[in-house]
This record gives C-alpha cells, sequence and structure tokens, in this order.
C-alpha cells in the first residue's frame, strides 16, 4: 500500500503530533508498506530517526505568511515556483523557525482561515503544488492528513487524485480554542466544509473522538480510535534503578496546558508533609519564548519554598539523554489542563518501567485502563496530586508492580508496530483490493 502522510512541522518544537507521524511512518515501512512523511510549514523536530530527511517542505512557513500578509502577498502569490523554492530551504526554515517560539496563536486566526480555503485561499499556489507533485510523481493509494487545520488541501486532493483522504485528529482544538470566537466560528465553519471530502478520521482516545465529533460537528461514526504507539527500542525497560533519593519527573512542554504549575504547586505541598522530605523533583521538556517568564514564575515559588536545591532541570536533546532522564525518576506526572489527546510522555515512561500520576481527563483514563500502569487524580487537585505522589514515592512495592504493568501493557498494545497495524486495518476498510 502507497500511503502518504502529510504533517505539520512545529518550528524547531518537539511536538507530539510530528512525532507521532514519523513513528507512524517509520513503522509502516518496517511493515513493508511504501509509507512517505511529507513535511509541510517547517522541517520537523524528532529525537528519532527524521523519516522526511531531505524531502521538501510544502506550504514552506515563509512562504505562506508572504502571501498571506497585505504587504506583500501580491507580489508572492506570483512568485515563479524557482523563487519560493529559496525560502522552502530546509536549513532556511529551520533557522527561521528558532524565532517562532514566541508566536501569539490568537493572531492567527486569518491566516488560518485561508489555509482552510484551499484553492479559494491565498495560498492557492502551494496547494496545487503539492498536488501536482502527488499526481505526477507519488500517485498514493491514500493519503493522511496530520491535523483538520490542513483540510482546506483536501476538497482539490480529493478531486484531482480520487483517492480516500483520512485526517488525524490530535489537537486540534488546543491551536482552535487560542483564537478570537469570531475567528475560531468562521474556521470551524470551514472544518465542517471540508469534511465532505474527507472519507474519515483517526482519533487518538475514544474521550477525543467523542468530544471532537461535538467540537467540530462532524458525524462520530467517522472517526476510528487508533491509540498512539512509540518505537520501544533505546529505551531500558524494567532495568534496575540506581539507590538515590525517590524522584518526582515531568517531561513535556513547559507550558501552562501542560500544567507544569500543577505539579510544581503539589510539590511544594507533599515537601511540607514529613513522608515527604527528602523528595527531588527533576523536570525537562521543550520552552518556547512566550513560556519563559511563565518557567520563571515556577522557579520563583520553588526558590521562595526553599526548595530550588531539590529540583533540576534536565535538557535531553536526544533519545539517549531521555532514558537517562527517564531512568532516574520513580514515578512521572504531567498533571495538563487540558484533555490531552495523546500522552506519548506516559508511553515513554512504561517503556522505561516508571509509573505515572495523571489527571483523570483526556486519554489518560483509557491508557491507564489498557495497562494498568498509574494512578488517575482529580483534574486541577493540587492535595490529591500530592497524596497519590506521596503514595507510590513511600511504597516501592507498588511502584514496581504499576511500572511492570505499564511496560507489559505498552509492549503488548502501544508499541509502534500496534499502531501501524491498526492504521493498515483502518485504511483497508476505504480501499478496494487486495493489500499487504
Amino acid at each position: 500500500m502507497r500511503i502518504v502522510s502529510v504533517t505539520a512541522g512545529a518550528a524547531g518544537m518537539f511536538c507530539g503530533s510530528c512525532m507521532r507521524d514519523n513513528t507512524l511512518a517509520t513503522a509502516l515501512i518496517a511493515l513493508g508498506h511504501d509509507a512517505l512523511l511529507v513535511p509541510t510549514y517547517t522541517p520537523i523536530t524528532t529525537d528519532e530517526l527524521d523519516a522526511t530527511a531531505g524531502r521538501t517542505v510544502f506550504f514552506g512557513g515563509v512562504n505562506v505568511v508572504l502571501q498571506q500578509s497585505k504587504f506583500t502577498a501580491w507580489a508572492f502569490r506570483r512568485t515563479p515556483r524557482f523563487v519560493d523554492a529559496l525560502f522552502n530551504n530546509r536549513r532556511f526554515l529551520k533557522w527561521v523557525g528558532r524565532f517562532a517560539g514566541s508566536t501569539d496563536y490568537s493572531k492567527l486566526g486569518g491566516l488560518t482561515a485561508s489555509m482552510l480555503r484551499g484553492t479559494d485561499g491565498n495560498q492557492r499556489k502551494e496547494v496545487h503544488k503539492l498536488i501536482d507533485w502527488l499526481k505526477s510523481e507519488i500517485r498514493p493509494d491514500v493519503v493522511l492528513m496530520s491535523n483538520a487545520l490542513l483540510s482546506g488541501i483536501v476538497p482539490e486532493l480529493s478531486r484531482q487524485l480520487n483517492v480516500p483522504i483520512l485526517t488525524t485528529l490530535q489537537g486540534d482544538d488546543i491551536f482552535l480554542d487560542e483564537l478570537p470566537d469570531a475567528d475560531r466560528s468562521r474556521c470551524l465553519d470551514l472544518i465542517r466544509s471540508n469534511d465532505r471530502f474527507t472519507a474519515g478520521y483517526i482519533c487518538t482516545s475514544v474521550a477525543y473522538a467523542d468530544h471532537m465529533a461535538g467540537y467540530l460537528g462532524i458525524d462520530r461514526r467517522k472517526m476510528h480510535v487508533i491509540y498512539p504507539g512509540i518505537n520501544t527500542k533505546g529505551y531500558a525497560g524494567l532495568s534496575p534503578r540506581e539507590d538515590r533519593p525517590p524522584t518526582i519527573g515531568y517531561f513535556a512542554r513547559l507550558a501552562p496546558e501542560k500544567g507544569f504549575h500543577n505539579l510544581v504547586d503539589a510539590f511544594i505541598a507533599l515537601r511540607k508533609q514529613p513522608a515527604g522530605q527528602g523528595v527531588q523533583l527533576k523536570f525537562a521538556g521543550w520552552l518556547g519564548t512566550k513560556n519563559k517568564a511563565y518557567v520563571e514564575r515556577q522557579l520563583a515559588k520553588l526558590q521562595e519554598a526553599g526548595l530550588s536545591a531539590d529540583v533540576e532541570w534536565v535538557q535531553c536533546p536526544d533519545l539517549a539523554t531521555k532514558a537517562k532522564f527517564f531512568q532516574s525518576i520513580d514515578v512521572l506526572s504531567v498533571p495538563t489542563t487540558y484533555r490531552e489527546p495523546k500522552g506519548l510522555y506516559v508511553l515513554e515512561a512504561w517503556a522505561n518501567g516508571v509509573p505515572v500520576v495523571q489527571p483523570n481527563h483526556g486519554s489518560f483514563p483509557e491508557l491507564i485502563a489498557r495497562t494498568g500502569g498509574g494512578i488517575l487524580v482529580s483534574p486541577g487537585d493540587t492535595p490529591a496530586l500530592a497524596n497519590a505522589l506521596l503514595e507510590l514515592l513511600a511504597d516501592p512495592a507498588k511502584r514496581a508492580i504499576l511500572g511492570r504493568a505499564g511496560y507489559d501493557g505498552l509492549m503488548a498494545s502501544h508499541a509502534a508496530e500496534h499502531m501501524a497495524a491498526a492504521t493498515i486495518d483502518v485504511l483497508k476498510q476505504y480501499i478496494p483490493g487486495p493489500h499487504s
């Protein structure tokens, strides 16, 4: 089966969606399928082998913005393709991406709506470039879109290629909720319009499928649930832990929606209890410019509580250092404020035999129910989070049981090959004829 996946680069950020898309493409290839991962906006950033390496970036972020701006639109909507290619250079886009961490998403409503209009939008020539390439050189059996924000491509893509197109929903609402009400309403209307040309949707949990069906106003029967998977190679599994102080870990983007502040508050609360003396906190994750002040406020709270010496900020630029991080903690908690649709960091913790304590919303209840690898607490309940963390830190036997359950459950149903096999099962429903 020839599968094209169109993913959206996140301007240098370690983005869970592109990492999932990258892992899926690699796993599909390992199963013997002809899978191509095509980057848009910017090159993707991943701590694994980049499946898009050397591939042309379509809808280059600079070209897209220049074609939207009232100061440059007239000229850049008419530039020849060799000029566009200069701005789509991967090195150039990676360099530009370093400055995108301060982007205010609330100001991107006009650009998002234009992209969702596809060939009726300001980036119409970018739509034609991608479709021309797919039609003349690739000729896929099926196309997977990384998110509904790319669905402006779908109507013309469906007409020109006459193949099924499925859209993955894995965090679209998080971006859309940042837009002003009028912009969000306009974008939702456009997504619903593009739904007529979308064969189906892939969601990363039942809860998220249920939520997005209502949020987008799309028929729930078009949605398939395929749980995320990770490449388990390179992680330490159930290897013995070193003798060290009990340690709580946080591994995710350092941002308010990921709930870093919730964990800081819980850590401060548990350290006030006699059983919490000596507990350490380690955290790691990508930090964008716009969230630096937020992280500094959390560090100030820790300093004011006299706990700075018991907190470590770890840099994890690659898989080896990430695995080392997970091996240095006893429990992971990423207490998000929103309905997390994937939770890859939970799977990464289990790949190292580390149990988790997570809020009872989003994908977490399903992941933990499927594996038994952690504890759920009420979202936003600082005392409950602190007590659950203390409970595990004080009970090595229970930690070992939950860590083993998480690891076994991961290997049984959440490795990359399981995600790839489930994806093929869904795609076969849309493609006539035999496919291996």
